[in-house]
């Protein structure tokens, strides 16, 4: 069933508290709302898992409105969570908040442990003490793990994933159902395909591609090149998502607002294209390094966002070239080069 017949347009009367405002996706939507003209307050513990000074420079940027407040805080610190919901009062919050990286949660699977799920328990605790109209939560495309069958459907079976990151998203997906199912929270989750563009976050293969192809270094190609993803730009991301915000989910059948979407480009690229369009907005060729797939990688993702939709009228726009330019735009001026 459709909601697009009674579907409602953001409120910027709407009080957003955005977790990870300091991180990627979180900036961006940060900076949507905010010249939307709406009241948003940010969370975010400024980790050093990538280079802090892109997070300070994206933070300087949203301090620069009037209707911004920030907090730095951990996710972990369940009193710092509730003071941020008894003191600010969202009526929506977007939690981004998350230990990411796939690679990453080989080697530190702790950091996933405590920001992923016991963060979003918190989270949860909050919007059940303090009730909220609507709760969005990441989720990402890694919940799929390698199953064969494209596109990635929502209805798909995800038991199975091949890294710890994914094993917490779909958990999340979980804790959040059980919240809405036992308090009568309206949760949306967004399985988030492969974000890039502006802002971007280094550890992101695009990013270091670039750093390497201008450092003249040889960029490292995993699988020998033979990968697909659903590469989505990041203006794309926040347009789904401020379509969602005031549109809880309807009851399912069991009587539950509770719904996952994958926001995708829903036209996966192969890895090597990616890198000739990324090679062309740069203006240099790389040096290629041909490695076997690694641990935790998955070999393919593909959307399929058929609700998405229906539901909200969302398609992307950006295609591939024209996202790298804009990347490349910015990068450009960020590195100083």
């Amino acid at each position: 069933m459709s909601i697009l017949a009674s579907y409602k347009s953001f409120d910027v009367k709407k009080k957003v508290l955005i977790t990870g405002a300091a991180g990627f996706i979180g900036f961006h939507l940060s900076h949507r709302l905010l010249e939307l003209g709406a009241e948003v307050f940010g969370f975010d513990n400024i980790n050093d898992y990538y280079d802090t000074r892109l997070k300070e420079t994206r933070l300087a940027i949203l301090k620069k409105y009037p209707s911004f407040s920030f907090l730095k805080g951990d996710l972990t610190d369940d009193q710092a969570v509730e003071r941020v919901f008894r003191d600010f009062h969202p009526d929506i919050v977007v939690n981004l908040a998350a230990q990411a990286g796939v690679r990453y949660s080989i080697e530190h699977p702790r950091a996933y442990i405590e920001s992923n799920i016991v963060g979003f328990f918190n989270i949860l605790e909050a919007c059940r003490n303090y009730p909220v109209e609507h709760l969005l939560f990441a989720s990402s495309s890694s919940v799929y793990g390698n199953q064969k069958k494209t596109p990635f459907s929502t209805t798909d079976n995800v038991d199975h994933p091949i890294s710890l990151y994914a094993a917490t998203k779909k958990s999340n997906e979980l804790m959040a159902y059980t919240y809405s199912h036992l308090y009568g929270i309206p949760a949306t989750g967004l399985r988030f395909f492969t974000v890039y563009g502006p802002y971007g976050r280094p550890d992101m293969a695009y990013f270091k591609f670039a750093n390497l192809i201008r450092e003249g270094k040889p960029i490292k190609i995993y699988n020998n090149g033979d990968m697909l993803r659903d590469f989505t730009y990041v203006d794309d991301i926040v347009t789904g998502i401020e379509h969602m915000l005031c549109n809880p989910p309807q009851e399912n059948e069991a009587g539950v607002q509770y719904k996952v979407y994958n926001i995708g480009n829903n036209s996966p690229v192969r890895l090597m294209d990616f890198i000739t369009a990324l090679e062309k907005a740069l203006g240099k060729t790389a040096e290629k390094e041909y490695l076997p797939m690694q641990p935790g990688d998955v070999y393919q993702t593909y959307a399929d966002i058929s609700d998405l939709e229906r539901d909200f009228d969302f398609r992307p726009r950006i295609k591939i070239d024209e996202g790298l330019k804009n990347f490349a735009l910015w990068y450009r001026t960020y590195i100083k080069d």
